[in-house]
């Protein structure tokens, strides 16, 4: 049997939900794809080769009843639209490898042979529907979950509507027992672990076959062989992480070239959509006979200022609003608060202006950046901006007793994080970055090398101290560069140094910045003024 794949070697997977064209971005999917695209960078910076997707979702009858109230075509509101999604991709500094829309014919052609396979099996049948429907998901409702819910949506408080249509059923109630026995062996296949236990506690309701067409209106994909129904929106949708695989041609080019990455690593979604993903898309994986997905990562809400975001209320954090946060503290500030201080976990996440503000003065300002600055000045002022000879590896990162060497500490930090990134751990991953900056820190106002240096005898330990320093924030610079990738670049930059390769650990290894390299004056993040109440 071969050796398993180091970590370095396995190909990694990565997906966003697919974004509705029914409205515009905001705040819960620039987030979400945010997470995706620190994790992607993370994996590639430690060598992996990734494959990250994002894209939208174009099909339903939502679609076709907006076009129709603005008088224009649904594929026109879906182009509109999904170019709205696609105009994050460089503002917001994402590196994703597809943007997969729906109504391509690489998805449609893939997702008919699909369905087609789950006739042949028997996994899908004609049936019909009668009970609950919610407009605002698009999404059918038990008679027994209709009732817990007060006949109102959790998510839109709308009335559910109840709806009779002869549609095609896929046998979900068939993979009960399959199920069950999944999740008891996998159970980090839901996270965080509060998502999973919700999971489990649907389930134990048991499972009823769901539709998987609808014929009330026209824009969708047609069903094989009876074109008068059209897929259901969200069996469509689901299928995107495997079409933009090519899995539905398997013979095919896109196939041959990308197969290798699935299954996935991570679908990360909000918690709104759970359901579809950790039970009805695994079911239909078996159905399928294709590899389960490693974890789908449910994250929770952002509330502003304590409230629920809400057009209405005029507290909708939107793009136009995200572009002014850009204007004054810059896209790299906005990914950090994004990764450290959002939801997550099962809690949902308090957006405001003023702790924003807070967070880029304490970590951007006071520590990461004032740190980048005094010290390339200090090396600047002795040494004239040129690295100073020193030997550093085992010299102790403070004056406590049994202090670790710095090599040693910068070692195991850049460990943890690697793990905390790759556990998609990342506001554990921040921090542990940032905790060699703060030793850093906390270095310099113990030795006080700026008074050390008023005495050209004591030019040997000033140089010792200041060459730790600036090693230590080069590392930090390389570990933290997946959240802010353009600052760290920065401070590499002028610290005489890149990413380079060999893989996240080899890269943070102490010493990579040798004698003599010139260092500049930097200081990546700059005070601004605070929010007004």
């Amino acid at each position: 049997m071969p050796a398993p794949l180091a970590s370095s070697d396995r190909p990694a997977y990565i997906t966003t939900p697919i974004y509705y064209v029914n409205d515009r971005p905001h705040i819960g999917s620039a987030y979400t794809t945010t997470l995706c695209d620190v994790w992607a960078r993370a994996m590639r910076l430690d060598g992996r080769d990734v494959f990250f997707l994002t894209g939208t979702d174009e099909h339903g009858q939502k679609v076709e009843k907006s076009a129709k109230e603005r008088g224009m075509t649904p594929q026109a509101l879906a182009d509109e639209n999904s170019a709205e999604f696609r105009k994050l991709l460089g503002p917001f500094n994402l590196s994703n490898d597809d943007f997969i829309r729906t109504t391509e014919p690489r998805h449609e052609s893939q997702v008919q042979a699909f369905v087609s396979r789950l006739l042949a099996s028997g996994d899908i049948y004609l049936g019909e529907f009668n009970g609950w429907y919610d407009e605002g998901q698009e999404e059918y409702i038990t008679e027994s979950r209709a009732k817990e819910m007060d006949y109102k949506s959790p998510i839109s408080g709308r009335p559910l509507v109840r709806a009779t249509e002869k549609n095609y059923y896929f046998k979900l109630s068939a993979y009960q027992s399959k199920l069950e026995a999944f999740f008891k062996a996998n159970p980090e296949f839901v996270r965080p672990a509060g998502r999973f236990n919700e999971v489990l506690g649907r389930l134990r309701d048991g499972l009823q076959d769901v539709p998987v067409t609808r014929t009330n209106f026209t824009w969708g994909i047609p069903m094989p062989n009876a074109p008068e129904h059209v897929i259901y929106v969200w069996i469509d949708a689901l299928f995107n992480y495997a079409t933009a695989l090519g899995l539905g041609d398997a013979g095919g080019a896109l196939a041959k070239d990308r197969a290798k990455y699935w299954p996935p690593e991570y679908h990360v979604i909000g918690k709104e959509i759970l359901w579809f993903h950790a039970v009805i898309w695994p079911a239909m994986l078996m159905a399928l006979d294709l590899p389960m997905p490693k974890c789908v990562y449910a994250h929770s809400f952002w509330i502003r200022n304590g409230q629920k975001m809400s057009k209405s209320l005029g507290n909708f954090v939107d793009l136009e609003t995200i572009d002014g946060f850009f204007a004054k503290y810059g896209v790299d500030a906005w990914r950090w608060y994004m990764t450290t201080q959002g939801p997550l976990g099962t809690q949902d996440a308090d957006f405001s202006d003023k702790h924003f503000h807070e967070i880029y003065t304490a970590q951007l300002v006071n520590t990461f950046a004032n740190c980048a600055s005094r010290t390339s000045s200090m090396i600047e002022k002795y040494f004239g901006g040129a690295m100073p000879a020193a030997e550093t590896a085992s010299m102790p990162v403070s004056s406590a007793a049994g202090a670790q060497g710095w090599s040693a500490f910068t070692a195991q930090a850049a460990e943890k994080t690697r793990r905390h990134y790759e556990a998609f751990e990342l506001a554990e991953a921040a921090d542990t970055a940032l905790s060699i900056v703060r030793a850093v820190d906390l270095l310099i106002n113990e030795t006080a090398p700026f008074k050390l240096a008023k005495d050209p005898a004591n030019l040997p330990r000033v140089a010792e101290i200041l060459a730790a320093c600036a090693e230590g924030v080069r590392i930090a610079a390389v570990l933290l560069s997946p959240i802010m990738p353009a600052k760290c670049d920065e401070v590499l930059a002028a610290y005489g140094s890149t990413l380079g390769g060999g893989g996240m650990t080899d890269a943070a290894r102490w010493g990579g910045l040798k004698a003599g390299t010139r260092i500049a004056k930097c200081a990546p993040f700059m005070r601004v003024d605070a929010p007004v109440a």
